[in-house]
């Protein structure tokens, strides 16, 4: 039985990662940096199996001893501190954990010599690219960071590259553009759009506060993209790979959509209210992937459209908050 070593598997993507691993008959061990006792519990409810170590990215000894606990064949480093909007409030914080963390998982897995042996996924990110210098954006890209989030993660992804290079390590980068489900934190936009519209739609709320809603996104189901990343992983070779629709859609048009899967069409206008404290420093503001390279080399392709994608978060946050009714 394989093993694997998940970073950040209380998040969205650790979530179906894990679920995938053990269909897969992994044995899938989490690190957890103990401050998420609830979400723990749940995931443990869901998946009895996992083995949860207690780690965090700013500390190389837990990460030392979660590597010996584990034995990983494969490690996923998806832990980061992955909201947009608060990597400007809590820039270095950030650095700290998504840029850092990710050189020092790399560093634990060197002390304890096994390099050779382990395969490893970096969670890389859309939001590298930042102000785009050419549409598509594929793994030749520039990157142009707008964010302290995604400076840090282009920090992460050179280091990989560079131990990649350097101590010929099997590291490949992930460059995962949008990707979202109903297991997304609230305080992301698209989970905040389709909860706050299923409130509206139960008679729970009476408004929906959001930012700008010019920006142009790239976006996936993470079902999907979590199968890209085990892909990788499965090749004799690493590399870096986009992984992407090839369509964007406007914050505006996952509103629109939104309201209509609520059986709301046409009401945006009456709920949805401008909100000057969500505006970002500096935006990023379109972004779309090629992902040609996946689907040549990896076999992978997206399942889920944008369309099915925005109707499938709708109808689990309306059977989320009427349960909350009963």
């Amino acid at each position: 039985m394989r093993s694997a070593l998940i970073t950040g598997i209380l998040g969205q993507d650790g979530q179906f990662l894990a679920d995938l691993l053990i269909k897969k008959d992994y044995k899938v061990f989490g690190i957890i940096n103990g401050q998420s006792q609830e979400n723990s519990v749940r995931l443990l409810q869901d998946f009895p199996q996992i083995d949860l170590i207690s780690g965090d990215l700013t500390d190389i000894t837990s990460l030392i001893r979660a590597i010996e606990i584990a034995k990983p064949d494969e490690i996923y480093n998806l832990a980061a501190i992955s909201f947009v909007g608060m990597s400007f409030a809590q820039p270095e914080h950030t650095a700290n954990v998504t840029g850092l963390g990710a050189l020092r998982l790399l560093e634990a897995v060197r002390i304890c010599g096994i390099q050779e042996s382990v395969k490893i996924y970096q969670a890389s990110s859309s939001e590298m690219f930042g102000k785009v210098q050419q549409i598509p954006q594929n793994e030749k890209t520039s990157f142009y960071p707008r964010s302290p989030y995604g400076a840090a993660k282009a920090f992460a992804h050179h280091c990989c590259v560079n131990y990649r290079e350097a101590y010929k390590m099997h590291i490949s980068c992930g460059i995962l553009f949008n990707h979202e489900s109903e297991k997304r934190g609230i305080e992301f936009v698209t989970r905040k759009i389709t909860n706050g519209v299923a409130k509206i739609k139960l008679g729970l709320a009476s408004e929906l506060r959001l930012g700008d809603l010019t920006p142009k996104r790239d976006w996936g189901f993470a079902g999907d993209y979590v199968d890209a990343m085990w892909r990788m992983l499965q090749q004799d070779e690493p590399s870096d790979f986009v992984i992407a629709t090839g369509e964007t859609h406007s914050v505006q048009e996952f509103v629109d959509l939104a309201f209509k899967y609520a059986d709301l069409e046409g009401q945006q206008d009456k709920y949805v209210v401008k909100d000057e404290r969500f505006m970002r420093p500096s935006e990023v503001d379109v972004l779309i992937g090629d992902s040609s390279k996946a689907k040549r080399d990896l076999n992978w392709s997206p399942k889920v459209n944008f369309n099915q994608l925005v109707e499938r978060m709708v109808t689990k946050d309306i059977e989320f908050e009427s349960s909350k009714l009963r």
